[in-house]
């Protein structure tokens, strides 16, 4: 196989074939379609009812694409620990204590270089804001952590820091539409979607990519879209699948009352009998997902219940993660969940805590946030350890920008923020390949730009990608004549000094 060959083996060719007189009119995007004697949808069909067909079909459907893993990977599954909103990493992570002497004093133009503002802080004097919390130097490695973060203090040794990641985008969504597909306008798969489509789940009773959103104990303005864990291009079985916190986890997974389990198979049985007959006929690759999730959705019926009932879990757990827990989609309960789907043999999940996009009130509303997610995340690093999952499990920490150096508002105020910075900010990770009690990259005097061993968004793709055993340059898929790679076309680098 020519290096040609094994890029595009397994990916999504383009229909040439169009027109009224076409089995293929109503759709351009299938793959597989009628190149082999057995087409995906008979695969996956068939595979999922159980009985016997030709080929490798448990390889194709449980397993993602079969030219993957380019390499033995080091991580298996990704926790991604998302917090929406921008959280400060002069408060958290980046310790600057001479900023105490340009306390009011205006930002210099020779550090900001023409830096864009947001609307919200573009008219106002950029008078320098210093941290308002004290930090420590944690375990072996003296990681610098704030004391907001008492819990991560205690397993700093555990974590790699990264303080010099950056961006290309200054607000929320575009920004985080970046964070999590690699292009700030939405249509490309997130992360999670790329994941699935390429090397799947061994779980065939839950989907390979879900996502959980926290319960906010007060309202959030923050949106937190569909597409941030959506498959864009990809077939939508990629996509993720949000569990709600609510009596139905999964909207419309459970029967309508009286409807006995039988009755309910043999209607499945003929859904999928028709849709292969059109599945047969045109090639439609929306039609081997719908095949694949009625069988998806009656399994997830037993599975998702089991998942979701938390009452197996001992006291220690929940003390481990902290009071809140108990509380039912809160991001504590969250991440016990995260640790149970990892059990599981889920690829990846997602947690999403929005709530951190501070203009005001900082050290309010950022200490509660630090009280909802510090004492999880680290117990959720711990609980993975003892259980032996860390080793093959990534966990990833961020959002999708950081803060800015200069107060928004009256600077000394207690009701000052800061705003959305780009040029830098803090991500951490755990486990999954990953060097231990490591910080990597420096920002300057201000934690306003970058100065040594930058990380782009990119760069970050790049290296989970290759922690899973991809190659990110070989891992295309073809769309409207493009191949295009979570990574996109400009130059991405795998930081291999944090690899162990």
């Amino acid at each position: 196989m020519n290096d040609r060959d094994a890029n595009t083996a397994g990916r999504a060719p383009d229909s040439e074939i169009s027109g009224p007189e076409s089995p293929l009119h109503i759709t351009r995007r299938y793959f597989l379609g009628q190149c082999t004697g057995l087409s995906l949808g008979a695969m996956a069909l068939q595979s999922l009812l159980g009985r016997t067909v030709a080929g490798p079909v448990a390889g194709v459907e449980a397993m993602g694409q079969p030219h993957l893993p380019h390499f033995a990977p080091k991580a298996k599954r990704v926790i991604f620990l998302t917090q929406s909103g921008g959280p400060s990493q002069i408060e958290l992570f980046d310790e600057k204590p001479g900023l105490m002497k340009w306390a009011g004093v205006e930002l210099p133009e020779s550090v900001r270089q023409g830096q864009r503002l947001t609307t919200m802080t573009a008219n106002q004097p950029q008078r320098i804001k210093p941290a308002a919390t004290q930090f420590s130097h944690c375990g072996r490695s003296g990681a610098t952590l704030s004391e907001w973060l008492p819990h991560l203090q205690q397993v700093a040794d555990d974590v790699c820091f990264i303080k010099s990641m950056h961006t290309d985008q200054i607000n929320h969504a575009p920004a985080m539409t970046q964070f999590l597909t690699g292009h700030p306008i939405p249509g490309r798969p997130s992360m999670g979607a790329w994941l699935s489509y390429g090397l799947g789940s061994a779980n065939r009773n839950l989907p390979d990519f879900l996502v959980l959103i926290s319960k906010m104990q007060r309202p959030s303005d923050q949106p937190l879209y569909d597409h941030y864990w959506g498959s864009g291009f990809l077939p939508s079985r990629y996509q993720g699948v949000k569990l709600r916190n609510a009596r139905d986890p999964v909207l419309y997974l459970r029967d309508p009352d009286g409807l006995p389990r039988e009755l309910r198979r043999g209607m499945l049985d003929g859904l999928g009998e028709l849709n292969q007959i059109r599945l047969d006929q045109t090639g439609d690759p929306e039609i081997a997902t719908r095949i694949r999730q009625y069988e998806m959705a009656y399994r997830m019926q037993s599975s998702v219940p089991d998942l979701t009932d938390l009452s197996d879990e001992p006291d220690e757990v929940f003390n481990l993660y902290g009071l809140d827990s108990r509380r039912p989609g809160s991001y504590a309960a969250n991440c016990i969940l995260a640790r149970r789907l990892v059990e599981r043999g889920v690829r990846f999940i997602q947690l999403f805590h929005p709530d951190w996009d501070h203009h005001s009130r900082l050290t309010s509303w950022c200490t509660a946030r630090c009280r909802d997610t510090d004492q999880p995340s680290a117990a959720l690093i711990k609980d993975l350890k003892r259980r032996g999952l860390l080793e093959e499990t990534l966990v990833i920490w961020g959002g999708e920008f950081g803060r800015g150096v200069a107060g928004q508002g009256k600077w000394d105020s207690p009701e000052a923020g800061r705003d959305h910075h780009p040029r830098c900010f803090t991500l951490w990770l755990a486990g999954g390949g990953v060097k231990p009690g490591v910080t990597y990259g420096k920002t300057d005097e201000f934690s306003y730009n970058v100065v040594e061993n930058p990380v782009h968004i990119r760069d970050l793709h790049a290296t989970v990608m290759q922690l899973l055993g991809i190659n990110h340059e070989r891992f295309t898929y073809r769309f409207q004549g493009l191949d295009f790679r979570l990574t996109g076309v400009e130059r991405a680098r795998v930081v291999q000094e944090i690899l162990a």
